[in-house]
């Protein structure tokens, strides 16, 4: 099931819509890396071609897949 979040990306409020399991991974990423949510977004917005949304779920399927290679 889809779930909308708020999020503030460069100063401006944005919602973007995401599987729980996406978005709970990404939690994780930024309590990881000592980032907020929307700092977190907001380097994503900068690289991504598309979709947020889209964006948001390979950032964090790249980021597992480079956590599994290193173990």
């Amino acid at each position: 099931m889809l779930k909308k979040h708020s999020i503030i990306i460069a100063g401006h409020a944005s919602s973007i819509t995401m599987e729980p399991a996406f978005w709970d991974e990404l939690k994780k990423i930024s309590e990881r890396d000592g980032v907020s949510i929307n700092q977190l977004v907001s380097v994503i917005d900068t690289d991504r071609d598309g979709n947020l949304s889209s964006a948001i779920r390979l950032f964090v399927l790249n980021d597992l897949k480079k956590r599994l290679a290193a173990d």
